[in-house]
């Protein structure tokens, strides 16, 4: 399956700047397979190297950490010789060894025409809470997250509808109303579905829904139990009352995340470490509201004020059980929910694309869902899980603060009125 994080380790191997490179993100979206598939295609031979399945390796980095110390050693271990420039070294869950990750410093100042490429599902998690001496400086970053809307569609073969959505995107030109009403049934699928490759590539081999939500529960107790394996015994409880509760809130009118719902009582000094940890590992994210629309946006972020999203919708939608048909059809039972889970799904796919996500209110409680920094304008954008567009939040944004365009997502067909792009849900890959 196709990733666009593929197009990144390109331009990184070619780099002349090129330094050792960390790929983190939440267990399960396909680091190692990317990994892998980059090394097959792009080098004569690939040196991988896994910290969890060989913890014997642990013992090689405690010795000595130099580069001239550590590959021939490696290239033993690998059974097969480690070439400069032509080998690709991969060490993954290396949140297990510090000095491993220790050691990427001296690969970058000592040996920098070796390629090497780490990987850790909780790396975040690791160097906060232990005692990492972490390379700043000295590697470069890259967070890989689940399937886009537009990876999504190309597993599925859409590569022509794919094509067509772009256009009209740039065009701001409605789509032929029987592909445009293809592309709606395939974002609820997307719904579903989610973007963990695994899930994403049974669908796409069976088309069945009960073996994508197998894979996605067996996903969910990996979760669970990496917040047992690799948190403080008092956090443990907590961090995983606040997982449970982030699904809640997203189906609350106002999706504000309040510390109250969680527990009678409840305080950011109680949870705020278990929210941390969640943000850390990848499983979540937090979109803060921001007090005043100037650049830069984060300079203006209200830390107090705070919206929670999680990190694929096909695992939001097992966590709360939801029936697959019941999303495909937008049953009315699922009116509380459909505003939270379409604005997490284009948070989903504004992260992804690299934006950093922010929300608005007035004094008098108008909201927009996002605001973002794009081309170098601050915009607006609205979501609306139907075609019901009215929004009257934007029109107050729009009068107060004269963006150069907003964006309104929502069912309805692509096109542009009153300075507002009008885009489909399922174009939101595309901004």
């Amino acid at each position: 399956m196709y990733r666009k994080i593929m197009g990144f380790l390109e331009a990184w191997k070619e780099s002349g700047h090129r330094k050792p490179l960390i790929i983190q993100g939440a267990r399960q979206v396909g680091k190692t397979y990317s990994i892998l598939e980059f090394g097959r295609t792009h080098y004569e031979n690939v040196a991988y190297f896994n910290f969890e399945t060989n913890p014997k390796l642990n013992e090689t980095f405690d010795e000595n950490i130099s580069p001239d110390y550590l590959i021939p050693i490696l290239s033993h271990i690998a059974g097969q010789t480690i070439v400069k420039e032509k080998t690709l070294i991969v060490f993954d869950e290396v949140q297990l060894c510090e000095r491993a990750l220790t050691s990427l410093k001296y690969f970058c100042e000592d040996a920098p025409d070796y390629h090497i490429i780490v990987a850790g599902s909780l790396l975040g998690v690791a160097v906060n809470r232990a005692r990492f001496s972490f390379p700043v400086g000295k590697v470069d970053m890259k967070t890989l997250y689940p399937m886009d809307m537009e990876e999504f569609l190309l597993a599925l073969g859409e590569e022509v509808l794919v094509s067509k959505i772009k256009d009209c995107f740039a065009d701001n030109e409605p789509m032929p109303s029987a592909l445009h009403d293809a592309a709606m049934q395939l974002y609820r699928q997307y719904l579903i579905i989610g973007g963990m490759p695994e899930c994403v590539l049974q669908f796409a081999e069976t088309k069945d829904y009960i073996l994508v939500r197998h894979i996605q529960d067996t996903i969910l107790v990996s979760y669970l139990n990496d917040m047992s394996k690799y948190n403080n015994l008092n956090e443990i409880k907590k961090t995983r009352l606040a997982y449970d509760n982030i699904t809640v809130q997203l189906s609350k009118k106002n999706t504000r995340f309040q510390y109250k719902l969680m527990k009678k009582g409840g305080r950011a000094s109680e949870f705020e470490n278990a929210i941390e940890w969640l943000c850390l590992s990848g499983i979540v994210s937090q979109v803060y509201k921001t007090e005043q629309i100037k650049k830069p946006l984060g300079n203006y972020r209200d830390i107090d004020a705070f919206k929670i999203y999680v990190s694929d919708l096909g695992l939001l939608c097992a966590k709360k059980d939801l029936a697959a048909n019941d999303i495909l059809y937008m049953v009315e039972e699922l009116n509380d929910f459909k505003g939270g889970m379409a604005e997490n799904y284009v948070n989903v796919q504004l992260t992804t694309n690299g934006y950093n996500t922010y929300y608005w209110e007035s004094k008098r409680g108008a909201e927009i869902d996002f605001v973002i920094q794009r081309e170098g304008e601050l915009i607006p954008i609205e979501v609306k899980s139907a075609d019901n567009t009215r929004a009257k939040s934007l029109n107050v944004y729009m009068e107060t603060y004269k963006p150069t365009y907003a964006i309104k997502l929502s069912a309805k067909n692509f096109g542009f009125e009153d300075n507002k792009k009008i885009v489909p849900l399922y174009a939101a890959f595309c901004i």
